[in-house]
């Protein structure tokens, strides 16, 4: 019913599972993933104790071929089960049935049930070891996307969901939940979990410092224009005051950065107030 990826970074700092399935809202119980330990994916007839129970091996040090074969040993319905497991170092490891699909290679595992064919792995697998130029949540999304290109689950679509962590890699630096996202009855869940993730990179993710501008000169004049065109004047405060409480309306507050103006911010500053030109600052 389902066909999951489950990964680690190349420099291992980040852990995460994909998935998408004809069941209703499987992001709530395939994955579990812990910073600097691992991640696991249970599927098929979900196994729930596996997730904690996973995360436990791993976190004393128990590799993730021990992990999976210690799990499935001690569970008398293993064989309607399947697991993918990633610990914080070393090859990744499955278990599967005899009509369900495994890949698993350095720092990753693929499997699938009930799929459209073996291909369905393959493709995911070929996503994943060709998208090493990816930011690490997109790797994992263009490996889902390929799977479910290639046929998915062969009973249709309903959900998919994204869970990605890294040490204090969450919301302001303040926990280690990077991305969780669900998608949990949608005619075509994997392409509007892209959506959610493209709002979500726009929305949390954190500025190129390459890419900085100065909030000087013109750049500044027309930043203040646009700003005061969406109701947040410059005031004695001055010009970074104002953006930020515009960008806290937004939820745009983890790219600002004092005395500079990430393009992202600016161009959806632009967006929301387009009467006003941008034609003094040489764009």
């Amino acid at each position: 019913m389902t066909f999951s990826i489950v990964a680690r970074s190349a420099d291992g700092r980040l852990h995460g599972v994909a998935v998408a399935s004809k069941f209703l809202a499987a992001g709530a119980l395939v994955p579990a993933a812990e910073a600097e330990v691992g991640a696991v994916a249970t599927q098929a007839h979900v196994n729930l104790a596996y997730r904690p129970q996973g995360l436990a091996l791993l976190r004393t040090g128990v590799a993730a071929p021990d992990v999976v074969a210690g799990l499935v040993a001690a569970d008398p319905g293993r064989d309607d089960r399947q697991l993918g497991v990633v610990g914080a170092t070393g090859d990744g490891a499955t278990w599967t049935g005899p009509r369900c699909h495994p890949w698993a290679g350095d720092g990753w595992a693929a499997q699938g049930n009930i799929l459209a064919g073996p291909h369905v792995i393959d493709a995911v697998r070929d996503a994943w070891l060709g998208g090493a130029g990816l930011p690490f949540p997109q790797r994992l999304l263009a490996a889902l996307h390929a799977g479910d290109r290639a046929g998915g689950d062969r009973r249709g679509r309903q959900s998919a969901g994204l869970l990605v962590v890294e040490r204090h890699g969450g919301y302001a630096g303040t926990g280690d939940t990077v991305v969780d996202l669900r998608v949990d009855d949608h005619p075509d869940p994997v392409t509007e979990l892209g959506r959610l993730l493209d709002t979500h990179t726009l929305l949390f993710g954190k500025p190129d410092p390459a890419t900085l501008r100065d909030l000087a000169g013109p750049l500044a004049d027309d930043v203040a224009a646009l700003l005061a065109a969406v109701g947040h004047p410059v005031g004695p405060a001055g010009l970074d005051d104002a953006l930020a409480s515009w960008a806290g309306v937004e939820n745009l507050e983890e790219r600002l950065v004092p005395g500079r103006i990430d393009p992202i911010v600016l161009d959806h500053l632009r967006r929301t107030a387009p009467h006003v030109p941008a034609a003094r600052t040489g764009d």
